[in-house]
């Protein structure tokens, strides 16, 4: 499984034109399954990302979490996580999980996010849909995390 985080000012994602998913301040999360993930990794991954100390403290120094800043969450599935490009110009997906295993994967993440944190105001992209997302990176902070 791999997360890519960037921490944003806002952030919103779009499918045939229309916004699904918005947030104000907080984190822009895509995700990406490998085909060998299992729902076991999803209670760390959804702990390490709730807890990621990014967001600065009254020092300026990058200190609290999103659930400290009061932040919102955006999840947007990404398979293009898993390209790969050893050979060619042409990104290889056969790491990543089936539609199938990632969508029960997906909603499993998203669940296990609502469950250990209720308070977090949570959107979604459309998980299969061809989708716009922009965002306002802040500082820019991004980072990859992998499970």
């Amino acid at each position: 499984m791999r997360l890519l985080v960037q921490r944003v000012l806002h952030a919103a994602v779009k499918v045939e034109g229309q916004i699904v998913g918005e947030i104000p301040k907080g984190l822009l999360a895509l995700v990406g399954f490998h085909q060998a993930d299992t729902p076991a990794l999803l209670p760390k991954a959804v702990h390490k990302l709730l807890h990621l100390r990014i967001f600065e403290d009254d020092q300026g120094r990058m200190n609290r979490s999103l659930i400290e800043v009061g932040g919102a969450l955006l999840v947007v599935s990404q398979f293009t996580l898993y390209g790969r490009l050893e050979k060619g110009f042409r990104p290889s997906f056969t790491e990543a999980a089936s539609a199938e295993q990632a969508l029960q994967l997906y909603e499993a993440f998203l669940a296990e996010l609502r469950s250990q944190a209720p308070s977090v105001p949570i959107a979604t992209g459309r998980f299969g849909a061809f989708m716009e997302v922009s965002l306002l990176n802040y500082g820019p902070v991004t980072l990859l995390l992998e499970f």
